[in-house]
């Protein structure tokens, strides 16, 4: 069972040659804007598996030359693939780590002695308690110390690093300001080992790491950037589209302090690996024509096209032979003959994406309609990786689907139960009890005494302590009632809307459990049950907690099942990718697009607002402030504008979505 073909969805279809060049000139023409030496792998798999192989080797090269392999290693989320590769090697092939020496690039501070969540406690858990490094040979900063005993506890962790020759390999990861170890925005080149306050961000990211709800301490002491450097040998890490951005400035950039991760740039040893999703910014990726010639598809002349209204400031229709090559597209002229015969072919691409029918329009010429005319209606089946995803990213779309007939299942993968405030829980226990007062009869030992058990557990209840089970039930009721209400708000019987609670979301914890089959079970069970002719599914895997990316992996995974066993419906099923809360498709990409009037967009709008317990006290808004119907209509309209700017029709908002063809 293929559980991670998220990672698989290339939506230009990169080629090879763009991403894994075959010959050095090769390289060195299409990487001509990089200033870090990038390794781009089509699978986070098949990177992690570069990174350990070149880690394992440098420890044999050592042991061979009779001394230590010094390691620097940090422990977020990126590093921990590398950390399993890496225990594998070990315990399959007999990968040894006896000479390996490491230190522990940052540690949180302060630090209580019996503090639960520490650096170095992560790093034991993902990978030293796994291998067979003596514990004698790991040494780490010390987040209990006295604040006034830091400065020097700083320079003997230097003098102590120094001592076993430097460190060979540095593995890194980076943080979405640009941040490695916990260098923030504003350190300095020459900054050595030292404490530093935590950014907001980076505190935010490191909670994910923490795996539970306990609080990141505000400061961590951390090896500085000149510390870094000094390594012999460095590895920087990315995996997915949330760190595209941030990749792309610190590759492509200037060096500045406000993105640290730049200084390595300065390095004479510095490897960057990493995804074709981490790397979907790179200039090579996303604008190749800059840097080499191209066999041109409708997809990259479509993206060039936007590429060039864009930089111009002129729609489509009003491209010139002169704006072409002046901006290096005369391949282009060569191909079409003409601005205006390339200018016609792509904006009708653009138009035949508009569409008022996203179920399909009946009894009509479907030839450059996105969606099939037949059947009609169709069964549908929209997944949401949390309880308001469905509404927050395509609301629009259901209502459409609903007002034209469709049969519409709404599946809500996940409870969302962490998202709620502890405030809801008092509020909504507050109405059942006023409740059981003026509808009980006589007294109800049972209840009075889990009432009573609950209001003292969160009377008591302190920043960081995880729920029980029975506060996680009701945050999950709570949800549950709040989705339902919007799915009757958008006209879908609750005979359609579909709980499916997949298992590796109930850890009660910030950090999910691993997908597996079991969730993949839940979802074929309901696919097999309704022999959808369309399936929604989130396309949105920059969410900073991770969720969305194992919803649609356990989706994609259950597809990918049901092809492999030849079911007849999957043949007329199509699927397709939304997002809404975390990115927006690009323009280039998109293969529908279903306007909205400002009176759908208000309806949309009155759909989220049903999810109170996410308002004002939502939390993982990561560090966009605006709340999920703010998001939601800034994004809509956004993609309204793009639409208007190329010169096609101009609407209130739009829902973009991208089809999904099962590997």
């Amino acid at each position: 069972m293929r559980l991670n073909l998220s990672s698989q969805i290339v939506l230009n279809k990169v080629p090879e040659e763009f991403y894994r060049p075959r010959t050095a000139v090769d390289r060195s023409e299409i990487t001509r804007m990089e200033k870090l030496p990038t390794d781009i792998y089509p699978k986070t798999e098949d990177g992690v598996k570069e990174v350990a192989k070149a880690v394992v080797e440098e420890v044999q090269q050592q042991r061979r030359d009779g001394e230590y392999c010094v390691l620097g290693l940090g422990t977020g989320t990126s590093l921990t693939p590398v950390y399993e590769e890496l225990i594998r090697l070990h315990k399959e092939e007999g990968v040894s780590f006896q000479n390996v020496v490491v230190f522990n690039a940052y540690e949180y501070f302060p630090l209580a002695k019996d503090a639960q969540q520490s650096a170095i406690r992560q790093l034991h858990e993902r990978f030293l308690d796994h291998v067979d490094i003596d514990s004698k040979n790991v040494f780490s900063p010390d987040g209990t110390i006295e604040q006034d005993q830091v400065q020097q506890h700083c320079r003997l962790y230097e003098q102590r690093i120094k001592s076993f020759g430097g460190i060979d390999v540095m593995l890194l990861g980076i943080g979405r300001m640009g941040n490695i170890a916990t260098n923030e925005p504003g350190s300095s080149l020459n900054s050595p080992s030292r404490i530093i306050l935590i950014d907001a961000t980076s505190r935010e990211e490191m909670t994910r790491s923490f795996g539970s709800s306990e609080p990141v301490p505000p400061c961590s002491i951390t090896m500085g950037v000149a510390t870094i450097l000094a390594a012999k040998k460095i590895f920087l890490t990315a995996w997915g589209e949330e760190k595209a951005e941030i990749l792309r400035n610190t590759i492509e950039g200037s060096i500045t302090d406000q993105i640290p991760a730049t200084f390595l740039q300065t390095h004479n040893d510095v490897r960057v690996v990493c995804d074709i999703a981490a790397a979907s910014r790179l200039t090579r990726i996303v604008h190749p024509w800059l840097v080499t010639s191209l066999k041109w598809d409708d997809k990259l002349v479509r993206s060039a096209l936007v590429w060039l209204c864009q930089r111009t400031g002129k729609p489509i229709l009003k491209l010139t032979n002169k704006d072409y090559n002046e901006n290096g597209l005369s391949e282009l002229l060569a191909l079409y003959g003409s601005a205006y015969n390339a200018n016609i072919k792509i904006f009708n691409d653009l138009q035949h994406t508009i569409t008022g029918w996203p179920g399909g329009k009946p009894n009509a010429d479907d030839t450059y309609r996105p969606e099939r005319a037949t059947p009609f209606p169709k069964r549908v089946i929209v997944f949401s990786p949390h309880p308001d995803d469905d509404v927050i990213s395509m609301g629009g779309t259901i209502q459409r689907l609903v007002a034209q007939g469709h049969e519409v299942h709404v599946a809500y993968e996940t409870s969302g139960n962490i998202a709620v405030g502890d405030e809801e829980v008092s509020r909504f226990l507050l109405f059942v009890e006023g409740f059981h007062q003026i509808f009980g009869e006589g007294k109800d030992d049972a209840f009075d005494k889990k009432y009573a058990e609950i209001k003292k557990f969160l009377a008591k209840k302190k920043e960081g302590d995880l729920d029980t089970r029975d506060i996680l039930n009701i945050k999950g009721l709570i949800r549950r009632g709040e989705a339902r209400t919007a799915s009757i708000y958008n006209k879908i019987p609750l005979s359609r809307v579909h709980f499916l609670d997949l298992p590796f979301y109930e850890s009660g914890k910030i950090e999910k459990l691993p997908m597996s089959e079991k969730d993949v079970v839940i979802v074929q069970k309901l696919i097999n049950e309704v022999k959808p002719h369309q399936i929604y599914v989130a396309g949105d895997l920059a969410d900073p907690h991770g969720t969305h990316r194992k919803c649609t992996d356990a989706v994609l995974a259950a597809i990918d099942e049901e092809k492999k066993a030849g079911t007849k419906w999957l043949k007329d099923c199509r699927i397709w990718m939304y997002r809404g809360a975390w990115a927006e498709w690009e323009i280039e990409n998109i293969e529908m697009c279903v306007p909205m009037s400002p009176e759908e967009l208000r309806a949309k709008r009155n759909s989220i607002l049903k999810h109170q317990s996410q308002m004002e006290s939502a939390p993982f808004l990561g560090n966009d402030e605006r709340l999920f119907w703010q998001r939601a209509e800034d994004r809509n309209r956004g993609t309204a504008k793009l639409y208007d700017d190329l010169g096609l029709a101009c609407y209130e908002a739009m829902e973009a979505f991208v089809e999904y063809k099962p590997l």
